[in-house]
């Protein structure tokens, strides 16, 4: 009777136990299942990161496609150099041990070895060096563009003038889309395939055209990188530096900032859009029609009413991000809502930090903006949430401060 319940017993912890181990491989398989939905949830991003990605961004560039057989080549000869040393090296350890009974001697060292050592890793640099500096010669040839493009790097978003070409004139402000902004503030952020590489304005440029870059900065050292083009250029503060690239093919290309520029380096993304020769004349007309329609005339006394209005976009895509759309801000970052220099009549406090910036650096310079936006989002701080001043800043005292 004792044995049967002892068997019993232990039957009953062998069921148990059985039980405790299918539950667990149950939970182990949704977790994985759960970890791999996640995961599918997000896509390669065509011209953009891939998941897993090993390898370089694939090309859209000549120069990309250049870049791309050097790497490959330098890690052939280096992988075989590798293998040759380690191999000889650990043959002649295992080879020549003293435990096989071998002794230390000195050995003569000829000529010809001494030669060989000296000539041998000489031409290996030759041969290295010659493709490499083809390549670097290639990158630097900004000779015979059919457009340039002024790119300006500021904390923390671009700024793009075309300088010359079809499309001379046009410029604009490249910023990331506020929603990714709020997403990475929050701490968990949906699976999205182009995450914090959305902007509300990409560099249109068209296929098989040689575009020249030339980057500036106006605060701190930034870098425009497009990987799949085989572009980073540094863009420094008082120095105009300057490259190219020729799109082969149509589509999007993302990159983004390559130098820390600050605390949000990581929302300084670059969006190039590739298009046909059509559609970017297309685009061109569409653009130079809507700058005409934006254009302002500083002088003019605008009322309240329209400086608000006009200063609710100006604040949604450079303000927001950082200041919150309730004006409250967040950690670091000042509240607009009750602020002793938002609410000050005099205009002038305000009008200095928006165009210098404050805090070293921790408040960005706005002056890349126009003395109508700077004056609309001023207005718009001092009527907005509980700063119901009454007060408006015209477009003129904004000019008077920039002289």
């Amino acid at each position: 009777m004792k044995q049967s319940s002892q068997v019993r017993r232990g039957h009953g912890a062998r069921v148990w136990t059985g039980v405790k181990d299918a539950a667990g491989a149950a939970l182990l398989g949704l977790s994985v299942w759960v970890s791999n939905a996640a995961h599918a949830a997000v896509n390669d991003l065509p011209g953009g990161p891939a998941v897993n990605q090993l390898n370089f961004h694939p090309p859209a560039t000549r120069i990309a496609e250049e870049l791309h057989w050097l790497h490959w080549f330098m890690l052939a000869i280096c992988a075989i150099i590798f293998v040759v040393v380690f191999g000889i090296m650990f043959y002649s350890i295992a080879k020549h041990r003293k435990a096989a009974g071998h002794q230390a001697q000195e050995l003569p060292e000829p000529i010809w070895v001494e030669l060989g050592w000296t000539i041998v890793p000489l031409l290996i640099v030759i041969g290295m060096a010659l493709p490499a500096t083809k390549v670097i010669v290639a990158q630097k040839d900004t000779t015979n563009s059919d457009l340039t493009i002024k790119v300006v790097g500021m904390q923390w978003k671009w700024g793009y003038e075309y300088l010359k070409g079809e499309g001379e004139g046009i410029q604009f402000l490249s910023t990331l889309d506020p929603q990714h902004r709020l997403w990475a503030d929050s701490g968990n952020p949906p699976p999205t395939d182009d995450y914090l590489l959305k902007v509300d304005n990409p560099l249109v440029v068209p296929v098989g055209k040689k575009v020249r870059i030339i980057t500036t900065a106006n605060d701190v050292i930034h870098a425009w990188m497009v990987p799949a083009f085989g572009v980073k250029q540094d863009a420094i503060p008082g120095f105009v530096r300057d490259t190219w690239f020729r799109a082969e093919k149509t589509g999007d290309f993302y990159g983004q900032c390559a130098e820390l520029c600050g605390k949000e380096h990581a929302f300084m993304p670059i969006h190039v859009k590739v298009v046909t020769q059509e559609e970017y004349a297309k685009w061109v007309a569409e653009k130079k029609q809507a700058m005409a329609a934006l254009a302002d005339d500083p002088n003019k006394e605008w009322t309240l009413a329209e400086l608000v209005k006009r200063g609710e976009s100006v604040y949604a895509a450079n303000c927001a991000a950082c200041h919150q759309a309730n004006g409250k801000g967040a950690g670091p970052i000042k509240p607009l809502d009750g602020s002793a220099i938002v609410t000050d009549a005099d205009h002038g406090k305000m009008i200095q930090v928006l165009l210098n910036g404050a805090g070293n650096g921790a408040m960005p310079a706005w002056k890349q903006l126009s003395d109508v936006e700077l004056a609309a989002v001023m207005t718009y701080a001092k009527n907005s949430w509980s700063n119901n001043t009454g007060q408006v800043v015209q477009p003129k005292e904004v000019v008077a401060a920039r002289q």
